[in-house]
């Protein structure tokens, strides 16, 4: 018989719909996917040649469970380049992707019964990964009216004496919005009456923004000591599956992940870490193709899908997500379906537009569902050519 723990997993919206989108592949059917969150693009070459060189280095042995130290020293000049934030190597821990630095850092704060504040919509594992700790998620919602973003009267009001970890998730997976200095301060007003909160900052789209500054709340003084950064390889550097992560955050709280991870996986990937050196210590120029590129499809796609009568859309200003609001087809009959929820919308547009989706439900959001521009623009534009006829 299977464990509690895992009957009371649910399984990945994500990764379900993207395996659902295959086996119709398989069948022979075309499908183009903009279900997944991960780039087109392939990882640059300055990035591979320092792989190249890390095997022809000789790198194939255990690696340090926290992280190679120049690697360590690596993201602590990227996070003062970046984002303002002193950390020492003693404060890094090096993970087999952002994934797992989350889980870490759950599993070595919460305690059954701990309250875990998520603002909606929020990354689909976050809960999850609180399930796993044996915390309750608290959801603070939010709607396409506020931008999806929360207020700081509506954090207060989520606070309770059980309230041990609240996270933070900018540029924002899925809606793509990006919490500015001034509203992560006046959300930070609110922590700082709350010593005994941890905050968890992913930062994994920073670099995938059009214009807003990114803001870290470390940068925060009063909150510096209670808050955990996390950020990676995957989504700006087109390296999700070199499996790279990475946090900053208080000495003991790093420790505790180190023993934590030095049970389950051990150091990451040795090649992979060299590599991630040449990434973060590399110029955001290197990139920045990347981003104009995403930027020109998100362009496209809000253009597109703004011809489409019922959609409800917000300019998202970072990552590479749209989260249109599709609540005005609920409980009309579109090609012999009825649509109840946004499960129902998005399974339609798999069956009868083959464009795969994810619906917002997985992130805390019932009324959207979540469209990926990381496809090239001819994919984009068919796809949502597709989703128009098969709604009107």
């Amino acid at each position: 018989m299977l464990s509690n723990r895992i009957n009371s997993l649910p399984a990945s919206a994500t990764l379900a719909m993207a395996a659902k989108a295959r086996e119709l592949k398989n069948n022979g059917v075309d499908i183009i996917g903009l279900s997944l969150g991960e780039p087109d693009f392939n990882t640059p070459e300055f990035i591979k040649d320092a792989a190249i060189q890390a095997v022809k280095d000789n790198y194939n042995s255990y690696s340090p469970v926290d992280g190679y130290a120049d690697l360590k020293e690596a993201i602590c000049t990227k996070f003062k380049r970046d984002n303002g934030l002193d950390y020492q190597p003693s404060q890094i821990v090096v993970s087999t992707g952002a994934k797992q630095s989350i889980a870490n850092v759950c599993m070595v704060l919460l305690d059954p019964g701990d309250e875990v504040l998520l603002p909606a919509p929020y990354w689909v594992s976050y809960s999850a990964i609180a399930t796993l700790a044996e915390a309750k998620s608290i959801i603070i919602p939010s709607s396409i009216e506020t931008d999806f973003k929360i207020t700081p009267e509506q954090l207060e009001k989520a606070i309770t004496p059980k309230t041990k970890l609240v996270m933070f998730n900018s540029p924002n997976n899925p809606s793509g919005i990006i919490y500015t200095e001034e509203e992560y301060r006046a959300l930070g007003a609110v922590l700082e009456k709350y010593p005994d909160i941890y905050i968890l900052s992913d930062e994994i789209y920073e670099h995938i923004n059009y214009g807003t500054p990114h803001f870290s709340i470390a940068a925060i003084p009063e909150l510096y000591d209670r808050t955990i950064t996390v950020n990676g390889v995957a989504k700006a550097f087109a390296m999700t599956g070199w499996r790279i992560g990475y946090i900053g955050g208080p000495e003991w709280i790093a420790k505790a992940c180190n023993k934590m991870q030095g049970q389950i996986t051990s150091g990451a990937n040795c090649i992979a870490q060299r590599a991630t050196i040449a990434a973060v210590s590399a110029s955001t120029d290197q990139i920045q193709y990347m981003v104009d590129e995403f930027n020109n499809r998100r362009n496209l796609i809000l253009g597109l899908l703004a011809e489409i009568p019922g959609l409800k859309l917000n300019a998202p200003q970072g990552a590479f997500y749209v989260f249109p609001d599709v609540s005005s087809y609920f409980g009309k009959t579109i090609k012999g379906k009825t649509i109840e929820n946004a499960n129902d919308f998005a399974l339609l547009l798999l069956e009868e537009a083959h464009v795969a989706t994810v619906t917002g439900e997985a992130f805390g959001n019932p009324d959207c569902i979540r469209i990926s521009y990381a496809a090239s623009q001819d994919e984009i534009k068919t796809a949502v050519q597709r989703i128009k006829s098969a709604l009107l």
